[in-house]
């Protein structure tokens, strides 16, 4: 029934059920129907209440199902070890007893909400006075004791429905086992407090554990109910505020599930097949269920668990699974055996433990033994119990932690009601008025202050939300390499992680810890491409080309006159070529322009020689010698072309590029125009025509030189001579084989301009050597220069195309262009 109420209504509520219960259900009857519950009382001048699951849940329709050694009957002998200790203690609430009411919760949170009411019927009021029996009188009804606290419960689920009540009547509740995260909110559960960590101390160790082993990937797995969801959330809260994880997948175990569940679990886990941690907060028979289906699929050694406390340093959840649960790294509260209470357990005995009701029924199950008990049927081959067995060290194990709690839970109970009398009843013996009855809420006050060295020496206390201070052992389940395998303490967690990663071992002995991320570093020059919506994935992509990694999600360009390094973590300066002399390049043109220089000298030098002979006056001596010093100037340019660029090299490569040719073409035009007048002229009369003469013919030259002359300085003016590193010219895709070139600021269009003039010359001439074809046979200069002109003329217009359409390298550009003024001074 869901209903919406104040806290008067469900108080009124409370009060009438349990009145109605009491007074119309007699002792007979209750036992017959099941309604009041069997629970053990000690006599004391202070009561406090006990919950414990002695019982398994049970069946459907049936409250409680087997009895549980290690939980139940193992934490209720505990509280009653406790109990003795204290009241035999002279300093621990001198002369006042302790007593308890102690109460079995089934493992059930609706049963256990049931049995709680018990220790609130005292504080009901309820009014009998209309109340009657059938004979007319009224009826007797015994006061039931007054309960000042509770110690319980066992599961998070049952404490949260206790607490609930416990609230209503200011009772303070104190658990040594519940760890749902939820009950640290003090507004909801003021009244609880807890002597273990809750599980968001042990999710934020477990965290911290697997940032340790750097891992960033991680699936959770969870039992249905309280502890492993509120577990898990814990988990994934503290990640997400802390970053750097990421949760691939998180699946929760039905409570109750089908079969062929676990295998579709598994098979779940492995879509994610990177993530090979697991975190695990579930039961024992669900985290021996995972481990069986993991053998099933042939993943032993893949997955790498982080269990919770639930599993910690058990041999159960693992029994018959170890090779799958090797490497398994588990956390427990820390906590230490209790020397005094394994032997008041050990000495336990049918005869010398009547108070405990439900110790008999222990006694059967643990030497599967029979006693004579009304309505219990047995198994008939059963032996029959002699009373003269002796519990073992062996049959009470596992105490440790169990014990521990109960016992520290119940002394910080005694510790506040300790203080608490020094405070209200100074010098007094026994119980004042100011604690008859005890204030709860006031009681409450005094727990939280409590400080004091537990059962394990570790000190008892409590911070503002009833939580105690987070302190875990680290286990890892090992095998290889250890004489006997187990769990071995790596580390420990007190509010920071101490772990020993070199005593850590891996399935198959292994040292490293094994990988469990998304996705692995990029490799050196690459960088992360994020996968939308998972920041611990992404791809890896090369930065190709001129790109280096800027950082590890960006790459950017080189700068122009760099390239990345070869593993692309920057950039290094681009390598700077030039032509050299040893270059084969260089070698063929230096060679054939000494030829040339050597043969110009030699004509030259028999021109000197022969000046005034008639054959060297016939050729027109002054032209020739205008002409040799051209051709000697174009095969001398051959050296600056391959002279390493400076701004002295730039400016004469300039001057005397296109000097050479205007020289060498102006004298050819002077010629070939002369002849042309000369024989136009006499066609139409016998008067020579003008300026035929040497000196003439000499002053027409250099007017036709010095138009290339005043360009050059024209050009001087406007754009000074200087050098460049020319980049982009060799930048191919390999970034491994870029060159900057050292070379003259020349572009190919300002060395074409520099050559127009000469080509217009040399087109004139041309014309003119087509106009004087008809010249007589005796005149033999005009046909070779006809023929001169011609090839010329070839070879400017197949170079003129090749240059502007092809994108040659210096050596090849400069080289055919050497060639190139070659074939004109051959020609």
């Amino acid at each position: 029934t869901i209903f919406f109420a104040s806290q008067n209504d469900v108080l009124a509520l409370i009060e009438y059920c349990c009145f109605s219960n009491l007074l119309w259900l007699g002792p007979a009857s209750q036992a017959q129907q099941g309604t009041q519950p069997q629970s053990i009382k000690i006599e004391g001048d202070i009561t406090l209440g006990g919950l414990f699951p002695v019982h398994a849940r049970g069946p459907a329709g049936i409250p409680c199902g087997e009895i549980k050694r290690e939980k139940g009957i193992h934490r209720l002998e505990a509280l009653l070890y406790a109990l003795d200790q204290i009241n035999n203690d002279p300093d621990l609430l001198p002369n006042i007893t302790l007593g308890a009411r102690i109460l079995d919760t089934c493992s059930r949170d609706t049963y256990a909400l049931e049995q709680s009411l018990t220790f609130v019927q005292a504080l009901i009021q309820k009014d009998n006075s209309d109340v009657r029996c059938s004979n007319g009188e009224p009826p007797i009804i015994p006061k039931p004791e007054r309960v000042v606290g509770v110690i319980g419960a066992s599961g998070s689920s049952v404490s949260i429905m206790v607490a609930n009540v416990l609230r209503l009547f200011a009772i303070p509740q104190i658990s040594y086992a519940s760890t749902a995260p939820e009950l640290s909110d003090n507004s909801r559960y003021e009244f609880f407090s807890r002597v273990v960590p809750p599980d968001s101390y042990q999710a934020q160790a477990m965290l911290d554990i697997v940032k340790a082993m750097g891992w960033n990937y991680v699936s959770t797995l969870a039992s249905e109910g309280n502890y492993g969801e509120s577990g898990v959330d814990a988990f994934i809260q503290i990640s997400r505020e802390a970053g750097g994880l990421c949760i691939a997948q998180s699946i929760k175990i039905p409570r109750e599930p089908r079969p062929g569940e676990f295998d579709k679990i598994v098979k779940r886990l492995m879509e994610t097949s990177n993530a090979r941690g697991v975190i695990i907060f579930a039961n024992e028979d669900d985290i021996k269920r995972v481990l069986q289906a993991a053998k099933r699929a042939n993943l032993t050694g893949h997955f790498l668990f982080v269990g919770s406390d639930s599993w910690g340093a058990k041999s159960s959840p693992i029994e018959d699974q170890e090779e799958v649960a090797e490497g398994a790294v588990t956390i427990l509260p820390k906590r230490a055996s209790i020397d005094g209470f394994d032997e008041y357990f050990t000495s336990r005995s049918l005869e010398n433990n009547r108070r405990n009701i439900w110790f008999a029924e222990f006694w059967e199950d643990d030497f599967k033994c029979k006693l004579t008990r009304p309505g219990i049927k047995y198994d008939p081959d059963r032996r029959k119990c002699t009373g003269e067995e002796r519990i073992s060290q062996d049959s009470q194990y596992e105490q440790e932690g169990k014990v521990q709690f109960v016992i520290d839970a119940v002394y910080a109970m005694a510790h506040a009601l300790h203080s608490m009398h020094m405070d209200l009843c100074p010098g007094s013996m026994g119980v004042c008025e100011k604690m008859d009855p005890v204030e709860g809420r006031m009681l409450l006050q005094y727990i939280r202050s409590v400080n004091f060295n537990g059962s394990a020496g570790t000190a008892v206390m409590f911070n503002e939300n009833g939580d105690a201070p987070g302190r875990y052992d680290i286990f890892q389940y090992q095998m290889s390499n250890v004489s006997n395998p187990g769990y071995r303490v790596i580390g420990q967690w007190t509010n920071h992680l101490r772990l020993n990663l070199e005593d850590m071992q891996w399935s198959g002995g292994e040292q490293k810890v094994p990988d469990s991320v998304c996705s692995f570093p990029c490799e050196s020059g690459e960088r992360k491409k994020m996968v939308k919506g998972v920041p611990c994935c992404w791809h890896c992509e090369l930065c190709d080309g001129y790109q280096f990694v800027l950082d590890e999600f960006t790459c950017d360009m080189c700068p122009f006159d760099m390239r990345p390094l070869k593993n692309r973590t920057g950039c290094r300066p681009t390598p700077i070529i030039k032509l050299e002399w040893s270059s084969p390049w260089a070698i063929i043109p230096v060679f054939l322009a000494i030829l040339g220089i050597l043969a110009t000298t030699g004509v030259i030098s028999t021109f000197v020689r022969f000046n005034d002979t008639p054959i060297v006056r016939a050729s027109g001596r002054e032209l020739s010698y205008v002409l040799l010093t051209g051709i000697f100037l174009i095969y001398l340019i051959t050296f600056l072309m391959i002279a390493e660029p400076s701004v002295v090299v730039c400016a004469f490569r300039r001057l005397l590029l296109g000097l050479g040719m205007c020289i060498s073409y102006s004298a050819m035009l002077t010629k070939t125009n002369r002849i042309y007048r000369i024989f136009e002229q006499g066609k139409k009369s016998v008067t020579p025509p003008k300026f035929i003469s040497p000196t003439s013919q000499l002053l027409i030259t250099f007017i036709l030189i010095s138009v290339q002359l005043l360009g050059v300085f024209v050009w001087f003016g406007v754009e000074p001579p200087h050098t460049t590193i020319d980049y982009e010219e060799q930048k191919p895709p390999n970034p491994e084989f870029a060159r900057g070139i050292l070379k003259c600021d020349m572009s190919d269009l300002s060395l074409i301009l520099c050559l127009s003039y000469s080509i217009l010359l040399m087109i004139t001439c041309t014309v003119y050597a087509i106009k004087s074809r008809g010249v007589p046979e005796t005149f033999n200069e005009a046909k070779p220069i006809g023929f001169t002109m011609y090839t010329t003329c070839i070879i400017w217009l197949a170079f003129v195309p090749i240059f502007f359409g092809t994108a040659q390298s210096t050596e090849k550009v400069g080289s055919f262009l050497v060639c190139l003024v070659y074939f004109q001074p051959i020609s």
